[in-house]
């Protein structure tokens, strides 16, 4: 979502951080070129005002014109004030509260409440160790009351459906079954509308003043532009808000809008809502969007997706088994493209790395999780035999291979050919340590599992 935006930045941060010297103008030129992006992006012209303004009380003074790398301090002036932008209150969730807390989520119909509702039982129940219960009082809809249990179930979260036809009564048996269940949190799904209107804000006023919940939080879909900051005022404005969950960020929208309507509602980003799957929830950290935004990346962020989605066990097999000098096979390799793929794909890693936003098109283009998700089947249209002997793998195997797989026999070939560079590399790690692994990495020059089709 902020690509555009990114990508405008990171030009304009390019731009000054190998100047040796800056003045006033050098200043004032970014300074016009960060304002064009930034409303391009949506982002509300009062919050663009205050930021450069800001910016430029900074970039004036002797912090940047008399430092000696004036450059890169005021690409660091810019990180730490549109930091600061995105840093309204505190973005950690508080549920110092005797259990079960409960959590609101309010918003408009097709904002992501239901979808996001799992999420953030997925994350509570996983990352913290808590024991959630879903409920959903959108009794209007019972599709929203099936799709909410059976998300309920792929979280591995309890779920109660209500028996009462008012919303605000099913709300309070919520509560008192999530009490006997010794449940600690309690998140509470609302009915949502296209617009908002009187019914909906006096329905979930009464559900607020039966429950009385710890958080209460406005999911934002930030495909809205500047309607969502205008939808967080009206919700603001019957409820004691205290966070914002911001989802579609992994859309095409301009995504200024997502930026600016936590300063101009006062309320703290809590959550971002990073793609469709059930794991795609990020806590909102302001200096760590503000880096990704100006190209810098957010490899902290990457890290902790790995360690969240690898499978321990499996790599320390995976170790044990090189060490013995078992060969690493194609089953090993199909077993490393899925966990890539559980990941969100080498697109979703691409984003977090520095410098992302600059890439070429033709670059981001290659990194399409297509090619991995064609390569896993290659190797699931092999026997097992094959998987452990790829030099079986003959001319007329690799045909049936092709055709079981529904791809070419040039797909084949490559999939096998790179797959014995990846192992070249990998017998001289283990020969060689990392000079071994150098030497590997220059022997295949450059290319990897989505490398350039010929």
């Amino acid at each position: 979502m902020f690509d555009q935006l990114s990508a405008r930045l990171t030009r304009f941060v390019a731009g000054l951080r190998g100047k040796a010297r800056l003045t006033e103008a050098d200043v004032g030129g970014a300074l016009r070129e960060a304002r064009v992006a930034l409303l391009e992006a949506d982002v509300a012209l009062p919050v663009v005002k205050d930021l450069l303004e800001r910016v430029r009380a900074r970039a004036v003074g002797q912090e940047v014109l008399g430092s000696l790398t004036p450059g890169q301090t005021l690409v660091k002036v810019v990180r730490d004030e549109l930091a600061a932008t995105l840093a309204v209150g505190d973005p950690a969730l508080d549920l110092r509260v005797a259990p079960p807390a409960v959590i609101l989520l309010a918003g408009l119909q097709g904002a992501g409440k239901t979808t996001t509702a799992a999420k953030l039982a997925r994350h509570l129940a996983q990352r913290e160790r808590r024991k959630v219960l879903l409920v959903s009082t959108d009794l209007r809809r019972p599709a929203a009351v099936d799709q909410l249990e059976t998300l309920a179930a792929q979280v591995e979260a309890r779920f109660l459906r209500g028996t009462a036809s008012d919303p605000v009564a099913v709300a309070r048996a919520a509560l008192e079954h999530a009490r006997l269940q010794a449940c600690q949190v309690l998140i509470v799904d609302t009915a949502g509308r296209l617009h908002v209107d009187q019914e909906l804000m006096a329905e979930v006023r009464a559900i607020h003043a039966a429950l009385a919940p710890i958080e209460t939080l406005f999911v934002l879909d930030a495909m809205a532009g500047q309607d969502a900051a205008t939808a967080a005022r009206a919700f603001g404005a019957a409820l004691p808000l205290t966070g914002l969950i911001v989802t579609k960020v992994d859309g095409d929208a301009r995504g200024g809008a997502a930026l600016s309507v936590s300063a101009l509602t006062g309320v703290p980003v809590k959550f971002l809502g990073v793609s469709e799957k059930l794991d795609g929830l990020e806590p909102f950290d302001a200096g760590r969007l503000a880096g990704r935004i100006l190209g810098m990346g957010d490899v902290l962020a990457l890290v902790e997706k790995v360690q969240g989605e690898a499978d321990a066990g499996q790599a320390a097999a995976l170790a044990a088994k090189l060490q013995k000098g078992g060969g690493f096979d194609l089953a090993d390799y199909r077993e490393q493209m899925r966990q890539l793929l559980a990941m969100g794909g080498l697109g979703a890693m691409l984003q977090h790395l520095p410098g992302a936003a600059a890439l070429p098109p033709g670059v981001k283009a290659q990194a399409d999780d297509r090619v991995l998700k064609r390569q896993v089947a290659i190797v699931d249209s092999m026997t097992p035999t094959e998987r452990r002997r790829p030099a079986l793998i003959d001319g007329s195997r690799r045909r049936r291979i092709a055709a079981g797989a529904g791809v070419q026999v040039q797909d084949v070939n490559r999939l096998l050919k790179q797959f014995d560079e990846l192992r070249r590399v990998m017998k001289r790690m283990k020969g060689g340590g990392l000079r071994g692994l150098m030497g590997g990495m220059g022997g295949m020059g450059g290319r990897g599992p989505f490398g350039p089709r010929r």
